[in-house]
């Protein structure tokens, strides 16, 4: 870890996020600590609770939930007694509150209450900074949780910055507010350049120098290569939500192509969502259940243990900002096989650091993958140079000191 950087202490922070900690979201966590190795005072505030119980959570995640502030475990009195609270002894915060949250709703009946359920969170959370002596609000996201930081902002008169990763923000822009967002923000990091390209789309190029770019990383000493034994099956990893835009169906169809050629593959499924069971369908379907094995959403260790039994990585997503779990994978050496959508090819570079292939295509995918299988020269260079382009642009420690001197520089 860097050495702390000076002033920083003077910076104090709250960091407000959809849901911390959350399994899918370790880099929040690492985020928010090495910040504070920096030297920087933060302290977080979530919509929700964690998404495991408290005691389910590893110790460096339960300590942070400790002292964690949650807007949705505030008793319904409470909430009460603090919005009557600050409309009568801050009036004039409340007021100007509730015109930007009508005004953002437009002519749109429904999306005028939503703003206005979006206000009271704002009044919860700009009251709790001001009772910790907090004087800038930064969030990841720019959907509902940046809708909320953003009325806190305009409601109490402080500034507020965003992370945007995409790629929801950009295919939502109306309902996410987005050139609101973009106008209101002091300052916008973008974790990669066609993040901040999509952002350029919807404001004027007047507000494009708030813009930078700062991208996320992983730790190469905590993901380093591992020996991996001769096997009985070719074993594949995918980490990620079973959602539509992580493409894990297609993922299966090139599988179950691969193996109707001969192929002796394993797909191990790592990650929860909508889409398990119907692709736990699809699996019996094709009577498959013996190669494929679906782990459920692991903890950050346990997923590190199923990336040391990779022979390949593949994510054949539709829809991406930059994949943590690619650059995890790349860390430790596994070849990679994607999809060239949105930020992705800013970190595999084609045939270079790994294989990318067009989005949606069963075809392209299967042969790129059987590419990797029979050809383990080209296995051993796209592992070396991953974990390269990893140490080279996403490495964590790097970043974050990339980071904090970014917010040194525009909280002057």
């Amino acid at each position: 870890m860097p050495s702390p950087l000076k002033d920083s202490r003077n910076l104090k922070l709250a960091y407000f996020l959809s849901r911390y900690p959350a399994v899918s979201h370790t880099f929040f966590l690492k985020e928010i600590l090495g910040l504070r190795k920096l030297g920087f005072h933060i302290e977080a505030a979530s919509v929700n609770l964690p998404d495991r119980p408290f005691d389910k959570l590893p110790i460096s995640e339960m300590e942070e939930a400790r002292q964690t502030y949650f807007l949705k475990s505030v008793p319904f009195w409470e909430v009460l007694c603090t919005v009557v609270t600050i409309t009568f002894v801050h009036p004039i915060s409340a007021l100007r509150g509730a015109r930007f949250a009508i005004q953002l709703g437009g002519w749109n009946l429904y999306r005028k209450i939503y703003a206005l359920f979006y206000l009271i969170e704002a009044f919860l959370l700009g009251h709790w900074m001001r009772k910790r002596g907090l004087n800038h609000l930064h969030t990841h996201f720019g959907g509902s949780v940046a809708t909320v930081a953003m009325l806190a902002a305009r409601t109490w008169d402080f500034e507020y910055s965003l992370t945007i990763h995409g790629p929801e923000e950009f295919y939502e822009v109306e309902d996410c507010y987005l050139p609101a967002k973009i106008a209101q923000a002091k300052f916008i990091f973008c974790i990669s350049d066609f993040c901040r390209s999509q952002l350029m789309k919807y404001c004027d190029p007047a507000q494009w120098d708030k813009m930078q770019v700062i991208r996320l990383g992983v730790d190469p000493d905590e993901f380093k290569p591992v020996h991996r034994g001769c096997k009985k099956a070719f074993e594949i990893v995918c980490v990620g939500r079973l959602v539509p835009a992580k493409g894990q169906h297609i993922l299966l169809r090139a599988l179950f192509l691969l193996q109707t050629k001969g192929h002796n593959l394993h797909l191990r499924l790592i990650g929860d969502g909508p889409d398990r069971a119907s692709l736990e369908s699809e699996v019996q379907r094709n009577h498959a259940a013996d190669m494929v094995t679906f782990y459920g959403a692991l903890n950050h260790d346990e997923t590190r243990q199923q990336l040391a039994e990779a022979d390949i990585f593949t994510l054949a997503s539709f829809a991406e900002g930059i994949p943590i779990a690619l650059m995890e994978a790349m860390a430790m050496g596994i070849p990679c096989v994607s999809t060239n959508v949105a930020g992705i090819p800013e970190l595999i570079r084609n045939n270079i650091d790994g294989l990318l292939v067009p989005a949606s295509s069963v075809e392209d995918l299967a042969a790129a993958i059987e590419e990797l299988i029979v050809n383990s020269e080209l296995r051993g260079r796209f592992a070396q140079s991953g974990r390269e382009r990893v140490m080279d642009r996403y490495n964590l420690p790097a970043n974050l000191e990339a980071l904090a001197t970014a917010f040194q520089q525009k909280l002057k």
